[in-house]
């Protein structure tokens, strides 16, 4: 197992640190046990009377000791989000990051994939989702561990965000985690420990698919998932940086995979917004949809078409107070480019006293919901236009949950109903790529 990598997740930022160490755990050669609390004082962690600018807590036995961190926020910002007490294997480093503590679990990746897939589905999945959710986190996280190499190795800053009087165009990936390799939410992937509770058939997807990555052109595959495609696939340079990846392309999500409309048209996306064609994430059946969601999950309903209402005044509220920008009365929600799933990656505010244009998928989901709308694949209809113009009430008409690029979680779970495996399965999402045992 030597040859497996390691990764080190961040969990968490908060001023104070309660935990529980399950088991003896070593700290600068001193045994300690039980409940535990870190404090930040004047930049550096402050614990058990020392103050550090970071403690390392190792297992004394991999197998059966384990930490439990109080209070996690799980689901950042997203409208699902709570406090949960989270328990994890490995070992736990308190840094310093953003003038807070941060616990980072550091443990394998083969370790870490046993929590993501039951945290980022139900563990009651059937074998072959669960086979080709390993494979794709396992290479979505290798191939982000690779990237934040050459990133630190180059002389080019990363920037996310370029702005001008007229735009904004921002996306949100994982690039600004330098004091560790991923987060344990949504931004990276759902990663919460052993608190989901892994099952056997979780087990034998990792046996199964030990090592197992997606590969094209002899380089590991960017293996992006969200929960619903809205039934054609997003292209990765619509919601992050300007790179095109070959094997990351608009298909239907359904047998015949090349029948889909050109969506990057105005009139045809809004025909397909507004209708639900049929594809495989076009399900509600509760047996496949509860493999793919967890419980605050299954809080969602309506997610392969969707409405939003805002009156006026919630709406001008609402984008003032997500962006920051005073647009005053909002007149319009402007198209101004979609991608190949329909989803919006430029769209135009217009207000009485400022238009601007923001992108891409993510900031205007942000921007226009007080969590995230579910994507950026919507139309807008204005009700109740007064005499000077000014609507008084906005529907957003919406499709699919997420970014749309990669896996299709909800199609994936209908993909395996229908007795396909998961190389068949991962295939259907990324084009062209081949399946290789990396270790």
């Amino acid at each position: 197992m030597s040859n497996v990598p390691q990764v080190q997740v961040g969990i968490m930022h908060e001023p104070n640190v309660d935990f529980i160490l399950h088991g003896t755990y070593k700290v600068n050669g001193e045994e300690v046990t039980g409940s535990q609390s870190a404090v930040l004082v004047d930049g550096k962690v402050s614990w058990n009377g020392k103050v550090c600018d970071e403690f390392l807590f190792e297992p004394t036995n991999m197998e059966t000791d384990s930490f439990e961190l109080v209070g996690v926020t799980i689901g950042v910002n997203f409208h699902w989000e709570r406090k949960e007490n989270q328990s994890f294997r490995g070992a736990l480093r308190l840094i310093v990051e953003h003038d807070a503590i941060c616990p980072v679990n550091i443990l394998s990746v083969e370790e870490y994939l046993l929590s993501v897939i039951s945290s980022e589905m139900s563990a009651t999945a059937s074998l072959e989702l669960l086979k080709a959710h390993a494979v794709i986190s396992r290479s979505w996280l290798l191939a982000q561990m690779d990237k934040s190499k050459k990133l630190a190795a180059g002389a080019e800053k990363y920037c996310a965000c370029t702005q001008t009087e007229d735009e904004l165009v921002k996306w949100y990936d994982r690039e600004d985690h330098f004091n560790f390799d991923v987060c344990a939410d949504d931004h990276c992937q759902r990663y919460q420990g052993i608190t989901r509770s892994s099952t056997q058939t979780v087990r034998d997807a990792i046996k199964a698919t030990w090592g197992e990555v997606l590969m094209y052109d002899g380089e590991l595959c960017d293996a992006r998932f969200s929960k619903s495609c809205g039934g054609v696939y997003e292209e990765f340079e619509n919601c992050w940086e300007p790179k095109h990846y070959d094997y990351l392309v608009a298909r239907l999500d359904g047998a015949d995979e090349m029948n889909f409309p050109d969506l990057t048209v105005e009139e045809n996306a809004r025909e397909w917004i507004l209708n639900a064609p049929e594809a495989y994430c076009n399900t509600n059946d509760k047996q496949i949809l509860s493999q793919v969601l967890n419980n605050y999950d299954q809080e969602t309903t309506d997610f392969y078409r969707w409405k939003v209402e805002y009156s006026q005044e919630e709406l001008s509220k609402l984008i003032l107070d997500r962006s920051g920008v005073d647009y005053g009365t909002i007149l319009d929600l402007e198209p101004v480019a979609r991608g190949t799933s329909g989803r919006l990656y430029r769209m135009k505010i217009v207000g009485d006293k400022k238009t601007q244009i923001i992108g891409k998928e993510l900031e205007i989901r942000r921007t226009l919901s007080p969590s995230h709308l579910y994507s950026s694949a919507f139309v807008v209809e204005k009700q109740d236009v007064d005499a000077n113009g000014v609507p008084q009430k906005f529907i957003l008409h919406g499709a699919g949950w997420g970014h749309g690029v990669g896996l299709c979680q909800i199609g994936a779970a209908v993909m395996g109903e229908k007795g396909y495996n998961y190389k068949e399965i991962l295939l259907h999402y990324f084009i062209n790529a081949s399946i290789d045992k990396l270790y």
